[in-house]
């Protein structure tokens, strides 16, 4: 046999093994080839291909393992079985740029899927070499190293500490402060990822100077980037107030408020997140949102959007109102309860229901002028028909029920709680009746309106135990009036009366 069809035996064979990972790699993108091709046995045959002598080889054998892998966890669990990642973290340090990114993402398809394989991938020393790849010159190694790195990371504190520990951080927070959009993205999430799980975690990220360069980028045009730094920066202002003072001190107000109004969804939702983490932490950090104008745009935020979006916006009103009648009465000033009470009605999530009557029960537990306000925006039957209602969560009912107890036990705006005297259970119709018994005692024409509405009529319709709170303030209201108007209004007095015309005799 010559030296030439020598040759053509070795081209021949080259051209097949290229045209094999070429078609696997082409195939492994549609999700209905993907069960064909674990039946055939594809993880064995492209693993030897990962050392082939050609690189376009290794490197189409590598991006095809990634894409079985980032499909589901059994393809993922395969590569592990296989043997597959010692290769892989090999090769991260001997081959070419090329090579490096589809090992990178394989590393990462493996590990998005669960802890466990997350940490296959930390065991068999995957670390070490994704942080060596941050340092390349290259900025798409760089790219696919932080998003395997911030992919370990999201599981667990544990692994998050592992990211840390092989000294990702530093080259992470060097990686945001590149001139590639794709870069900062994906580093700004694995910082993200990092920061979320505890206070140790989150004030490692802003030891090494995350922040400032964080806070640079807020105004920056890029969608896709200012949702990674919002969720970054609300992940380490979340955990305590001196991180969220340090987020703060970076001053992004007011500044982060016109993000509010972005056209993309998830930066404004990551916005008003941010604003939420802040706020929770102290009546002071809430106090300097109100004073950046944060309260009227959070408003007019939970106006202008609709679901899981809305979420975070509502729940920062309720940590504002929480902390003080000061606060809560911002809210009322700002339109607040208002939209909240929107929220309530026209959501149809159980969990956005429960945050709206979370909110409204933080502001109108405070103060009477504070219930009446949100008493005369309708909420208390709303409230009640969320609590009395069958076919909603438990927590709606609970978050629903305390909202009514904490507004009415200081509402004493007599309209808004009439209504609730004929349709409210016994446990919440104690509270409604308490506060009737507070203030028709003092005041005559409520006494009057008590009578011409009903409600007196409805006051002796009520079953109590002796002795109960209940029958207390029962008695309270009754001995605001005359003997005679008590009974006309008691269940049975117009038979009474009847019976007295039959037996009466005219003289």
């Amino acid at each position: 046999m010559s030296q030439r069809q020598v040759l053509q035996i070795f081209e021949q064979y080259q051209k097949a093994r290229t045209s094999f990972v070429q078609n696997v790699a082409e195939l492994a993108t549609r999700p209905q080839n993907i069960e064909i091709l674990q039946n055939a046995g594809v993880m064995s045959l492209l693993r030897p291909l990962l050392l082939d002598i050609v690189p376009t080889i290794q490197q189409t054998a590598a991006l095809a393992l990634g894409r079985l892998a980032n499909y589901n966890d059994d393809l993922a669990e395969a590569v592990v079985k296989g043997d597959i990642l010692p290769q892989l973290v090999y090769s991260l340090a001997e081959q070419n740029r090329f090579y490096k990114k589809a090992a990178a993402f394989v590393l990462r398809a493996v590990a998005k899927h669960s802890p466990q394989l997350a940490q296959s991938v930390v065991d068999c020393g995957a670390l070490d070499a994704l942080v060596i790849c941050l340092e390349e010159f290259d900025p798409g190694v760089k790219e696919a190293a932080a998003w395997a790195l911030g992919y370990i990371a999201r599981h667990n504190a544990e692994l998050a500490q592992a990211v840390i520990d092989a000294g990702a951080v530093p080259l992470l927070v060097l990686c945001i402060q590149e001139p590639e959009l794709s870069l900062k993205r994906i580093a700004a999430s694995a910082l993200s990822d990092i920061c979320k799980h505890s206070p140790e975690l989150a004030q490692t990220v802003v030891d090494a100077g995350a922040i400032a360069h964080l806070a640079q980028m807020i105004l920056n045009p890029d969608a896709k980037l200012k949702r990674q730094v919002f969720s970054a920066l609300s992940q380490i202002a979340k955990h305590s107030v001196d991180l969220a003072e340090m987020v703060v001190e970076a001053e992004i107000f007011p500044a982060v408020l016109t993000c509010l109004k972005d056209s993309d969804e998830y930066v404004k939702k990551n916005v008003a997140m941010l604003i939420r983490e802040i706020a929770k932490h102290t009546p002071e950090l809430s106090q300097l949102i109100v004073n950046a104008g944060g309260v009227a745009a959070v408003v007019d935020y939970i106006g202008e959007t609709r679901g899981n979006v809305r979420l975070p916006g509502i729940m920062m009103l309720g940590y504002v109102a929480a902390h003080s009648e000061n606060l809560a009465m911002a809210v009322i000033v700002s339109k607040g309860v208002v939209q909240l009470a929107i929220a309530l009605s026209e959501e149809s999530e159980d969990h956005i229901q429960a945050a709206a009557a979370w909110a409204l029960g933080q502001i109108g537990r405070h103060t009477p002028e504070h219930a009446k306000a949100v008493a005369v925006a309708n909420v208390l039957p709303k409230l009640l028909q969320a609590y009395l209602r069958a076919d909603v969560s438990e927590d709606l009912q609970i978050k629903a029920k305390k909202a009514l107890k904490n507004i009415l036990q200081k509402c004493i705006h007599l309209p808004a709680l009439e209504p609730l005297l004929h349709d409210a259970p016994p446990n919440i119709l104690k509270h409604v009746v308490g506060q009737f018994s507070k203030v028709l005692p003092h005041d005559s024409k409520a006494r009057r309106l008590f009578v011409t509405s009903g409600g007196l009529k409805k006051i002796q319709d009520i079953k109590t135990e002796p002795g109960s709170a209940l029958a207390e303030y029962i008695n309270t209201i009754n001995n605001c009036y005359p003997e005679e108007i008590v009974k006309y209004y008691s269940p049975g007095y117009s038979e009474a009366l009847l019976e007295r015309v039959e037996q009466y005799q005219p003289q």
